[in-house]
């Protein structure tokens, strides 16, 4: 097979099936299997990003928990999807901004709990990035998310 007809095989078994509006997780053969996120994703459709959702309340008031903040970061970004009419399956990136990873390691039980109960079992691509601070003082965490809708 030429590489152009290997390259074009490789994009058709990307390729979503017809009607499909559902994100793709991309998993390379023999690369171990990501537990909690996907090496990556393909979408069709229109793009919805969020800037840096934090999570505080609609007053601006911070949870004083590493958890409670994730959980209304998380439910703050399902508001702003819900806003473009998207939903959490339509995820295909979030980056994650923590300012003390070990307090993120050390609640990796609860965090897969919480990030359950309010995305579902949608494992988007993933990074994690621990920072000296974020803009709001109170933050402990904050999250970019990008989606896609299919047409």
């Amino acid at each position: 097979m030429s590489t152009s007809e290997d390259t074009a095989a490789k994009i058709s078994q990307f390729e979503s099936p017809a009607g499909s509006a559902r994100p793709r997780q991309l998993q390379p053969v023999g690369w171990p299997q990501p537990k909690g996120y996907a090496n990556g994703m393909i979408a069709e459709g229109r793009l919805l990003v969020t800037g840096g959702v934090v999570g505080w309340d609609a007053a601006g008031q911070f949870p004083t928990s590493f958890i409670g903040q994730v959980q209304l970061a998380l439910e703050n970004i399902v508001a702003i999807l819900a806003e473009g009419g998207a939903k959490p399956e339509h995820l295909v990136r979030l980056t994650w901004y923590v300012v003390d990873m070990d307090e993120y390691l050390a609640n990796i039980k609860l965090l897969s709990t919480v990030y359950r109960d309010v995305i579902g079992r949608n494992y988007p691509s993933m990074a994690l990035v621990q920072v000296v601070r974020l803009v709001e003082r109170s933050a402990r965490v904050e999250i970019e998310a990008t989606a896609v809708i299919s047409n």
